[in-house]
């Protein structure tokens, strides 16, 4: 079994058995700790999930989205028949519609039908977020020139959470921060993220800042290093926890795999030239081998 998979089922007991029950906006209860940190070597293993299945290419594809293509317009991704997204579109009238559960002013939550006038302007995107902010302030692109010019910068930070653009983003980013230090010949760097859907969101996330560990350390000339991570609020949805039991079941009782490996093409040398088709022909997991794909809920 992979080391991931182990520390990823680590997290899920311990949600099951030590977290809380509790009430938020989507109308699903979830049960959730009080923060939790973990910490991956890049250079021993990449971080894969084996004991379910994980759909790779729409893992990647949604980082280059971000981080490469710096877009927040959701057609991108569905062209490449990645529809993750599509919950959070705003719609062709410029407004985005939802059910949520909102605060009454007395502690309490009420059900409520939401309608949020983004403008025209913002048809097909997922507003002021993720790709907006990354293509505003050019966070890619300072990032890799300073590792660059300038590896002992103390100040290598790409933050995704800007004051000034969270009323006009559908869904403020939930992975919103990373800070980047070069030390010892490698690239080791921090992930914040402010709340995490476990089952659905984490194997995603993980695998996405893993590739992107392993993109900024190839286009620097460095080695993938120590890739740290804070969870803020990690928690599993009530309608999520069969099939988390179903795949920690897996991990107890089924034929262990090992993590499969990252392959970049090395003949790229700039983020902007690695192929963002549905193939991706410069970006490969190889030797992927799992117990097959879970299906849970997206809580909106």
């Amino acid at each position: 079994m992979s080391n991931w998979d182990k520390e990823y089922l680590k997290l899920c007991k311990k949600i099951l058995q030590e977290g809380k029950e509790v009430a938020n906006r989507t109308g699903n209860n979830a049960i959730k700790l009080d923060g939790y940190y973990l910490e991956f070597d890049l250079e021993k293993e990449f971080p894969f999930l084996t004991t379910k299945q994980l759909y790779y290419k729409n893992a990647i594809l949604e980082m280059l989205w971000i981080y490469q293509i710096h877009s927040n317009d959701v057609r991108w991704l569905q062209e490449r028949n990645v529809k993750i997204w599509n919950e959070w579109e705003v719609q062709e009238d410029g407004k985005w519609y939802a059910t949520q559960m909102v605060p009454k002013g007395d502690g309490t939550l009420e059900r409520q039908e939401i309608v949020k006038d983004f403008g025209i302007d913002k048809a097909h995107t997922i507003g002021t977020a993720y790709g907006f902010i990354v293509d505003r302030y050019k966070l890619v692109d300072n990032l890799i020139n300073t590792i660059r010019t300038n590896p002992t910068d103390r100040r290598m930070v790409m933050s995704l959470w800007q004051d000034e653009f969270m009323p006009t983003a559908v869904l403020p980013s939930c992975v919103w921060s990373t800070e980047w230090n070069v030390w010892n010949d490698r690239i080791n760097f921090w992930v914040h993220q402010r709340s995490c859907d476990v089952p659905l969101g984490l194997p995603f996330n993980v695998t996405q800042y893993a590739t992107l560990g392993y993109i900024i350390a190839h286009l620097t000339g460095y080695k993938p290093g120590i890739m740290r991570w804070s969870l803020n609020d990690p928690h599993i949805y009530i309608n999520q926890i069969e099939g988390i039991k179903e795949q920690i079941y897996r991990g107890d009782n089924l034929e262990d795999y090992e993590a499969p490996t990252l392959w970049l093409n090395p003949d790229i040398k700039e983020f902007k030239d690695f192929d963002n088709s549905r193939e991706l022909k410069d970006i490969k997991v190889l030797n992927y081998r799992h117990h097959g794909p879970i299906k849970f809920p997206i809580s909106q």
